[in-house]
């Protein structure tokens, strides 16, 4: 299992252009953020010049993969050694994040544009060059001292873009994300604190090559599992995902619920590959978990009465179909049939979900920009006037409850068979369940748009180019599902 997350030795050296091709990664995203604070972009040509460069960054490394295999590179700081590596799975996140964030930035000057923030919304520029760095650091990653680091940067400027709004409402949930975010790096540190104390390695894969089955094992790991489920707003530890998300800016929910809480999960992922491999018991508790987030966010999205609370409680139940996932990863293996499909199934549809949430976020954000009305209700015959937004929600919609082609659908094929294979009924029954559950809110949403006995409202125009970053995002999703071989041949093996 961690060969899959890189974690073995390289045949070759990173070529030298790659090492500028690393640096630009991480670099480049925090020098754009600092320009567009100094110069507040209002038009999408610079955003999109400025995000070339790093998009290229991060093809290049990919190709250089592709020709090389496994990349890594370390460094000696004051006496700590700093690991990095890059593999197919590291490649495959690392184009999600920067297309979704390259989206959202080129998405953010029309939306302030329109709602006119103030000049505290020049700091938003920053803070997302700190996310995706820190992000695309936590995919590269392979020592428990950094990831903990990519992790605190990603955490604190989530916060930051959170309450940049200055809404009393925002303040109010983003302290509460905040503490409960420390509350989740304390765990995680605790966590750390053991495994170093006790087996004396930071590198991950010294780590893999020390560590044995054992009481102190299992603490760190749970300790390590609470923090990050709690970060990932795993059910039940879900509660402050919603009010941070009514409260956000619109490019700022797009970003969190695509790609910071799929981070913490990716790390939990693959720690506990390392310290529980081959155990049953906490990967079925948390398949069982995730069979009840299927089932309970479901239920709150379709009885939810604001748009942004049924968007955000979705995204509960769609992270319960990559619980469900976990005993097939990381328990006992039962064939290496089900195991291959279920590896492939987790992060097909992790990355379908980031394109088509980013996607459905953005266009609940013009829905309600236009129309003044953040409730269900208030948007009553908006087919009228939006219908370019409606489709982009329903095109999302589409990913997300599962309907061919689209990339919601192929995942979920791949877990069922998996489930099935391995004969794991009840979860079979939630994964259906879910999807009639999805299909149950997004047509609430289409029922109320729909009204032709609804007054004609004032509708606020949008920014060109908001509608049209949000329909790419939502047919990336949907031919995902026609190129699910793509992505799948790059993470087939993980840079064995």
């Amino acid at each position: 299992m961690i060969e899959r997350f890189g974690l073995h030795e390289s045949t070759f050296d990173p070529l030298w252009y790659t090492h500028w091709a690393l640096a630009a990664t991480l670099v480049l995203p925090i020098l754009a953020g600092l320009l567009g604070a100094r110069c507040a972009p209002r038009r999408l040509f610079p955003v999109a010049l400025a995000c070339l460069p790093i998009l290229l960054a991060g093809a290049l490394l990919v190709f250089d993969y592709q020709q090389a295999g496994l990349l890594r590179w370390q460094w000696q700081v004051a006496g700590v050694e700093i690991s990095l590596r890059f593999n197919g799975l590291s490649g495959l996140m690392l184009m999600i994040t920067q297309w979704v964030g390259a989206a959202a930035a080129l998405y953010t000057p029309g939306h302030l544009r329109i709602t006119h923030p103030g000049k505290r919304a020049r700091w938003l520029w920053p803070l997302m060059g700190v996310l995706i760095s820190s992000l695309s650091l936590i995919w590269l990653a392979a020592d428990l001292l950094t990831l903990y680091a990519a992790l605190e940067l990603m955490g604190l400027a989530a916060v930051g873009m959170l309450l940049l709004s200055g809404k009393p409402a925002a303040l109010k949930a983003g302290i509460r994300y905040l503490l409960l975010a420390l509350v989740g790096s304390l765990a995680y540190l605790l966590g750390v604190a053991l495994l170093l104390g006790y087996w004396g390695a930071l590198g991950l894969q010294a780590l893999a090559e020390v560590v044995e089955p054992g009481p102190v094992t299992w603490v760190a790991a749970a300790l390590i599992g609470a923090g990050l489920a709690l970060k990932a707003a795993l059910f039940p530890l879900h509660g402050w995902l919603t009010p941070v998300h009514e409260n956000a800016w619109t490019p700022v929910s797009a970003l969190h619920a695509a790609l910071v809480i799929k981070a913490s999960l990716f790390i939990l992922l693959m720690l506990w590959s390392i310290l529980l491999p081959g155990t049953l018991l906490a990967p079925r508790f948390v398949a069982w978990l995730g069979m009840l987030a299927i089932v309970w966010g479901g239920l709150i999205a379709w009885r939810a009465d604001s748009l942004k609370t049924l968007v955000a409680s979705s995204t509960v139940g769609q992270l319960g179909y990559l619980m469900v996932a976990f005993p097939l990863l990381l328990g006992p293996s039962i064939t290496p049939l089900a195991e291959a499909l279920a590896w492939e199934g987790f992060w097909l549809h992790l990355m379908g979900h980031s394109l088509a949430k980013a996607a459905m976020f953005m266009a609940a954000g013009n829905l309600i920009i236009a129309t003044g009305e953040s409730s269900l209700r208030g948007l009553s015959g908006t087919s009228r006037r939006l219908p370019l937004s409606l489709l982009i929600f329903g095109i999302a919609a589409v990913t997300l409850m599962g309907l061919p082609p689209s990339a919601g659908f192929t995942a979920k094929w791949l877990l069922l068979q998996a489930l099935v294979i391995s004969q794991q009924w009840v979860a079979v029954a939630a994964l259906l369940a879910g999807t009639l559950l999805t299909a149950a809110y997004v047509f609430r949403v289409f029922r109320y748009s729909f009204d032709e006995t609804a007054p004609r409202h004032q509708y606020q125009p949008l920014a060109p180019g908001m509608d049209i970053i949000a329909l790419c995002l939502a047919l990336a999703a949907f031919a995902l599902g026609l190129l699910a071989h793509l992505p799948l041949a790059l993470i087939q093996g993980g840079g064995v």
